[in-house]
């Protein structure tokens, strides 16, 4: 159903705007199934709830995460990893739902990367002063597989760099349903997220939900 709802309106979804080589922004791309992806995020929330992760060195991070798929990435005192089980419950992590999935596949496909499967989506809740601080997507084992980020709720500022973390990023607005790709030259590229302003989203309230799509193993 979801394939079937992404391939029906393509017409009407915003051309995509090229931000750097091996990235692009996918304006609205997500829209046509917001119902869908807002039905399967509250069963994976009722089985791993959000939690606020702390970094190896001590810092509680001020965005709030769970995962679904066959790997969740986590952070602890031991350092950065993906692991089959929620740290919480020591249960598997909630299975990818179908329509998560074939908005990656679609979503990469339109970006420039056939055949993207993922095994890994971390979900991030941003609630008003959360940011996220630049930094590059390096704990999967093959960077071949492109990265892919569905944006809903309130809007953000997201911060797309170079591959050093001293080039300046770029910014750029996200609002619902709107999905950045990168892969290939950009894959390492250093990014981030700016505070998220005060709002009220009609769906989501108060917070942003960032979906990251990756292909761990």
């Amino acid at each position: 159903m979801a394939a079937d709802l992404l391939e029906s309106v393509p017409d009407v979804r915003p051309a995509e705007e090229v931000i750097a080589e091996g990235a692009v922004l996918l304006p609205g791309f997500a829209r046509t199934i917001e119902v869908e992806l807002l039905e399967a995020l509250r069963a994976i929330i009722e089985q791993s709830p959000f939690r606020h992760m702390t970094t190896p060195g001590g810092h509680q991070m001020s965005v709030a995460m769970t995962n679904c798929g066959g790997f969740g990435w986590v952070t602890d005192r031991s350092g950065y990893r993906y692991d089959p089980n929620d740290p919480q419950s020591g249960k598997p992590w909630p299975p990818m739902p179908g329509a998560f999935r074939e908005l990656a596949r679609a979503a990469a496909d339109r970006g420039g990367f056939g055949g993207f499967a993922p095994d890994a989506c971390l979900v991030n809740r941003y609630q008003p002063g959360a940011r996220m601080s630049l930094h590059q997507d390096r704990d999967e084992n093959d960077f071949s597989a492109p990265i892919v980020s569905v944006s809903l709720g309130l809007p953000a500022t997201f911060l797309f760099g170079g591959l050093k973390r001293s080039d300046k990023p770029r910014r750029f607005r996200l609002e619902h349903g709107d999905v950045v790709v990168w892969g290939g030259p950009t894959r390492l590229a250093f990014h981030g997220v700016a505070p998220l302003a005060e709002g009220e989203h009609s769906l989501l309230g108060r917070q942003r939900i960032n979906l990251t799509f990756r292909k761990a193993r």
